[in-house]
């Protein structure tokens, strides 16, 4: 049976039915461009050819070859002026503390390294609403005329870099970076008179950096009539902002006093306001001198890279010329147990055989490292400089021995105040610690104060970065009658000082503002912590028994007068015989309360065993 299709199903069809009309269109076209009686042009129109696309391989290397004619040198001048916060630049007010810090470091340690006591002024003045002229002075041993344009204007030229000892200058960065943010936000260049002694010339230079060969450039070079018998004085214009209170110059300049009592400071700020720390230490700090690293924490691939560019013939006299406290006989012990030959030349040592000799020396027991190259502070000049700045009842200094980390040696000082404009008066509760208790109800509590020094330089930034903000938190504060919340600071009319003197401090960042946290450093600072922590809990505990025996001498002056009363009536004495008796009776208290309780009676009992603690143990640990 045949179905004729519908007209819908038809238009459907023919909807969808795919139609060529392509040769229909291009006759059409042709007809139009060239109409009956014309003829078409012997060279009909064609479409030019694609060029051939080149072959993935030559795209890659002629890719290549244009990123590599880009490629250049950095300066490092130019790296830091692009990323100056890296220096301490990050905001205007910070830079003006920075450039202050960076030349008073380069004035003590010139004066200091000379032997001369120091004298350095510091002095801010405002020239624009956002712009400030800073001039450090000192009196110095002065710098030779060749060396003026490179130690002020070049970055990484210093003589500190290559060796052991202890300075507040390391990298040959800070006080030539300074001259080079006021040059980039000024335009103004550093201005420099130097004075090598009383019958030299005094040179005057202005001088910029230029950032992308890391070179000065001379302004100007002149010889000017100078006062002062030697000395140098830098001058910067920059823009910045003067600020008062916490991490200021003011601050930072009474930090430094503390930890630099042989040094007088004179500071004179943009409001007139003279300021002047007097030295109360009246002699040189003594010159740290340069070592060699010291074998403990000289890391694997350090040893191996000191072998191969030793000019030692053989690994003994490797051993006692490039390390520090190793004699003769300790080397031998350590070649000993690495099972090496001492006549081995060091320039041949392989890997394994390096390992051997680097466990070897961790397993042997060596002399602590010297002291020569760390100068600390020392518990005399911190008990004198300390209350120039901090007011205190109460004063604890502990040093420790020196200690090494990646084969640095370094020494930690830690020194507390107690009291002052911060310390309780009034009566204490028996179950709340004499320290933790604020001046109303509902006040809270003063924190600890903390003070961080590196190589008598102040830290006034990124305290919760550094290892020494670590310690004290993980320090036991309560054990020592300071009360503490977890997660913060212990309460208290407390000023903590915190000092690292190193050949090398490890700062986490060029600004140099936080020490790394390297076991070594952070178990060093815990136990002077510890120690400062024991005494100041003696003192508490003895001011908590005098104040309680002070309340008692008040009732008996309380009570007293009515006893004799009634003395007198029960036993009808006259005026003359209770004023007698009272004085007796008054007496007896005083003697029965000065003279100490003797210890409880113990019953003999047999030694306890090993691993049984004993009664002083058990007290101690109470």
């Amino acid at each position: 049976m045949v179905t004729t299709a519908t007209a819908k199903e038809r238009q459907l069809s023919f909807a969808f039915t795919p139609v060529d009309h392509a040769p229909e269109r291009l006759e059409t076209m042709s007809r139009q461009k060239n109409p009956p009686g014309k003829t078409s042009p012997a060279h009909p129109r064609t479409v030019p050819p694609r060029p051939a696309t080149p072959p993935a391989e030559e795209r890659t290397e002629a890719a290549a070859r244009a990123m590599a004619a880009k490629q250049r040198d950095i300066s490092v001048s130019e790296f830091f002026a692009k990323n100056r916060h890296l220096l301490g630049f990050d905001n205007p007010r910070k830079a003006l503390l920075t450039a202050v810090k960076e030349a008073v470091d380069n004035s003590l340690d010139a004066c200091e390294e000379a032997e001369i006591l120091p004298d350095v002024e510091v002095g801010v003045a405002q020239t624009a609403e956002d712009r400030f002229r800073l001039w450090v002075q000192d009196n110095g041993p002065g710098i030779v005329k060749n060396q003026i344009p490179n130690i002020f204007g070049r970055l990484l030229y210093g003589s500190k870099f290559h060796t052991l000892r202890m300075a507040r200058g390391q990298q040959g960065i800070g006080i030539s970076a300074a001259g080079m943010y006021g040059l980039l936000t000024t335009g103004k260049p550093l201005k420099i008179t130097s004075k090598t002694g009383s019958r030299s010339q005094a040179h005057y230079y202005e001088l910029q950096i230029n950032t992308q060969k890391n070179r000065p450039e001379i302004i100007r070079d002149e010889v000017v009539d100078w006062n002062p018998a030697s000395g140098t004085r830098v001058e910067i214009e920059l823009e910045a902002r003067y600020q008062r209170g916490r991490q200021s110059v003011a601050e930072y300049l009474a930090q430094t006093a503390i930890a630099n009592p042989h040094a007088r400071l004179r500071y004179l700020p943009p409001n007139g306001e003279e300021k002047t720390y007097e030295r109360t230490v009246h002699e040189p700090v003594p010159v740290p001198k340069a070592v060699k690293p010291h074998p403990y924490g000289v890391e694997l691939g350090v040893l191996l890279k000191m072998a191969k560019d030793t000019p030692m013939p053989t690994l003994a006299a490797f051993l006692t010329g490039e390390f520090s406290r190793l004699s003769p006989a300790v080397s031998r012990q350590i070649l000993l147990k690495a099972k090496l030959s001492p006549r081995k030349n060091p320039h041949s040592l392989t890997h394994p055989e390096a390992e051997k000799l680097h466990h070897a020396i961790t397993d042997t027991k060596i002399m602590a490292p010297s002291t020569s190259c760390v100068v600390p502070i020392g518990a005399e000049a911190l008990l004198k400089g300390l209350p120039q700045v901090v007011a205190g009842e109460f004063y604890a200094v502990c040093t420790r021995p020196p200690a090494v980390y990646r084969g640095n040696p370094f020494q930690i000082e830690v020194a507390l105040a107690f009291g002052g404009a911060g310390a309780e008066s009034g009566d204490e509760d028996d179950d709340e610690p004499p320290a933790t208790r604020a001046n109303g109800a509902d006040a809270e509590p003063q924190m600890m104060r903390v003070l961080r020094f590196a190589n008598r330089v102040p830290l006034l930034y990124q305290q919760s970065a550094c290892a020494v903000f670590k310690a004290i938190m993980a320090t036991h504060w309560r054990l020592y009658g300071l009360s503490q919340s977890r997660g913060a600071l212990p309460a208290g009319p407390v000023t903590l000082l915190v000092h690292i003197a190193s050949v090398w401090v490890p700062f986490t960042s060029e600004s140099k503002e936080a020490v790394a946290h390297y076991p070594e450093i952070i178990k060093e600072i815990r136990l002077a912590l510890a120690d400062v922590g024991r005494k100041l809990g003696r003192y508490l505990r003895g001011e908590k028994r005098r104040k309680e025996e002070t309340l008692k001498r008040s009732y008996l002056e309380k009570y007293l007068p009515a006893i004799g009363e009634a003395l007198r009536d029960i036993l009808s004495l006259k005026p003359d015989q209770v004023k007698t008796l009272l004085q007796k009776l008054e007496n007896l208290l005083e003697q029965t309360r000065s003279e100490k309780t003797p210890p409880p009676l113990r019953a003999k009992r047999p030694p306890a065993p090993p691993d049984e603690p004993t009664d002083e143990q058990n007290d101690r640990t109470a």
